[in-house]
């Protein structure tokens, strides 16, 4: 529904008289200039000189904190609040190491940083912790899964927050475009400004999103790891968590609630961008003309084509009514209104790109009233499309197979009786209905009847918990209760592709330490890993861990995707496994199918579950995809390279490719090259 101009002006305010910018410090307006892949501006740019006073003040400070946090380390019990001082030091470490200081008031900030971090420090060594106990602005930090750095967070606690006190409220606030948003900025901010909105009895939290990249890939898991961590802190009402931002932030509130539209009560999404190519045509007025394969894996992250997820998902967009990313909501109402539902859409009147007053209040109004009904974790139906497994559940239905992944998966299911489920499915090969603990409105003293695609089937009813899991499978063109077969190679979720896939989860580059096949492949992959290690930490502010091949240990194998660089000759891990990856890469060829490459110019990227433990990655040199020409614009920040790709190294590596790409697809369900 839109809020009318006419209906609403008695609420509104020009804009002009109090603009609320929800964007972080350093955001940047695009423009054609960023259009060009053969001249790239850094992101983030590179930072002033530190005078030497300043510099050898701040050595000092390191060097006494990471002294008070080594005494901490020893100690037990605190591995869930040694982050909430470490988040300092690696803070200044950084943009001492990689020179972001891109302002002279930086570097008191760090100064101040670093004070604070030792004041924490000492209390913690004698067990307390004011902060955790403190309204208003607080700034921690947690342990990331992904590479083991400390990732901030802020929060801004009511002071009606206690360790004993009812459940709250949890808006998650995503931030806008800031490519000077170092952490060091992120931290001041974060301790000086509450933010667009701070409702009554609600914690807010402010994830980082490992810097500027949309809240995707390891932003993406950013925003989970750190809400977990919250959660373990605080008494979060799990029924009451929303997910918001403007900007930057609007396109990740459309992402993560088309992609977990279980997780939230609502949605609050205000202007940035909600698919990749309309976007991109009007902000940068750039036409696109990608490759079969690129269009594909659009799939990820154009909300509209996941439009059907926001059906049972509340959602209140904003925009102002001259702002060009007014776009972003307009694409995704025309995509809800084709499904039936009118979507909410408050309008800023007169209003560029930021909230306008009222608007916002009206906003916070809507959102006040959806969160005193919160999440409905049974609801009666659910309708939900996948094109990927590494998203296949909403509520009680999950998707465990598709027929072919990146074309439309889709289930309704619904609730018909007092035992009964009645389900319809595309593309599915595997589902389960999955109610925990007292969840389940059925009788435990039934059955019940499910009807998938028109077969019946009679499945227990639920526990005397009143839990319900049911598994069906399809074997051939029939379903049938049960699993699919574990024994054989099949994409699952969590182990479907596409490669940027592989830096969601804990992963080790495997450095090579022999002499290669072809000396040209091996110093192209040479080059490539220390560009990947490079971008791993401007872009995701990590960093990535890597092991000798020679080193590789059985815990890195257990534990964390292989990123394996080089080839079979000069990567001792690569040959133990080449016989058994999809693709055959010898000293004279690559095969991939019926197509041969001569492998003197020619190197092999490629991601597939691995043999020497086949519930996690391996990935043959490559980190993620998207490279110095999508930074520009989040929009383009998209996986730019299937499951696997041969790439031509005469044709030298550029902002835009690792190479020329001559062949690249997607495997099968069955991690086996497609047949042409």
């Amino acid at each position: 529904m839109h809020f009318q101009a006419g209906l609403f002006r008695s609420l509104m305010v020009s804009a002009a008289t109090a603009a609320v910018l929800a964007s972080s410090p350093g955001a940047r307006v695009h423009g054609q200039s960023d259009n060009s892949p053969a001249n790239v501006r850094p992101v983030p740019k590179p930072g002033v000189d530190v005078p030497a006073a300043d510099r050898e003040a701040l050595d000092a400070g390191l060097t006494q904190l990471g002294d008070a946090l080594k005494e901490l380390g020893g100690k037990k019990g605190l591995d869930d609040l040694i982050p909430d001082v470490e988040i300092y030091h690696k803070a200044v470490r950084d943009a001492l190491k990689y020179n972001e200081f891109f302002a002279p008031g930086d570097i008191a900030k760090a100064r101040a940083l670093l004070a604070q971090g030792l004041e924490r420090a000492r209390a913690l060594a004698k067990g307390e912790t004011p902060w955790a106990t403190q309204a208003g602005l607080v700034v921690r930090g947690y342990r990331s899964k992904i590479d083991g750095s400390v990732q901030p967070y802020g929060l801004v606690i009511p002071k009606s927050t206690s360790p004993t006190g009812p459940r709250q409220r949890l808006d998650v606030w995503f931030h806008g475009r800031g490519e000077l948003l170092s952490e060091v900025n992120f931290i001041d901010d974060r301790q000086k400004s509450p933010g667009t909105f701070t409702p009554e009895d609600t914690i807010v939290l402010h994830p980082y999103g490992r810097y500027c990249n949309a809240f995707k890939f390891a932003g993406e898991v950013d925003v989970l790891e750190s809400i977990d961590a919250v959660k373990r802190q605080y008494r979060i009402d799990e029924d009451r968590v929303s997910s918001r931002g403007f900007s930057m932030g609007g396109a990740a509130a459309w992402q993560l609630g088309v992609h977990y539209p279980d997780m939230w009560f609502a949605t609050n999404p205000g202007a940035g961008f909600s698919e990749t190519p309309r976007f991109l045509k009007v902000f940068q007025n750039e036409t696109l003309t990608p490759t079969p394969y690129e269009k594909t894996l659009w799939r990820m992250f154009d909300c509209n084509d996941w439009a059907i997820n926001l059906i049972g998902l509340p959602v209140v967009a904003y925009s102002g009514d001259q702002d060009s990313q007014k776009q972003a909501a307009d694409v995704m109402e025309e995509a809800l209104l084709s499904l039936g539902v009118r979507m909410t859409h408050i309008i800023g009147p007169n209003t560029k790109h930021s909230y306008e007053p009222k608007a916002r209040l009206e906003v916070d109004r809507r959102m006040a009233s959806l969160a005193a009904h919160g999440r409905d974790r049974t609801p009666e139906v659910v309708n939900f499309v996948t094109y990927t497994l590494r998203y296949n559940k909403s509520h009680w239905v999950v998707v465990n197979g598709l027929t072919e992944h990146w074309n439309r998966g889709l289930v309704n299911a619904r609730l018909t009786g007092p035992s009964q489920v009645l389900a319809n499915t595309k593309n599915l090969t595997a589902l389960s209905f999955d109610m925990a603990a007292g969840e389940c409105p059925f009788p435990t003293d039934a059955p019940v009847v499910v009807t998938i695609d028109g077969q019946s089937f009679q499945v227990p009813g639920p526990m005397s918990d009143r839990s319900w899991n049911v598994a069906f499978a399809k074997d051939g063109c029939q379903w049938v209760v049960g699993t699919i077969d574990a024994s054989k190679p099949r994409k699952v979720h969590g182990l479907q592709g596409p490669i940027d896939d592989a830096f969601m989860d804990s992963f080790v580059f495997v450095r090579p330490t022999g002499t290669p096949d072809n000396a040209k492949v091996g110093e192209w992959a040479s080059k490539e890993m220390e560009r990947a290690t490079k971008r791993w930490r401007t872009q995701f502010r990590g960093e990535a861990r890597v092991v000798d091949d020679s080193a590789i240990s059985d815990s890195d194998i257990a534990g964390s995707n292989l990123i394996l660089w080089g080839d079979r000759a000069s990567n001792a891990v690569l040959r133990k496994i080449a016989d058994k990856l999809p693709i055959v890469w010898t000293a004279a060829t690559i095969k991939a199918g019926s197509q041969e490459f001569p492998a003197a110019d020619h190197a092999l990227i490629l991601i597939a579950p691995n043999p020497l433990n086949p519930s996690k990655y391996v990935v043959l040199n490559s980190g993620f995809t998207f490279r110095e020409y999508d930074d520009l614009n989040n929009a383009r920040q998209v996986p730019k390279l299937p499951d696997w790709a041969i790439v031509d190294v005469k044709t030298p590596p550029d902002n835009l490719t690792p190479g020329k790409v001559v062949a690249a697809d997607f495997f099968d369900e069955s991690w086996l090259i497609r047949p042409r």
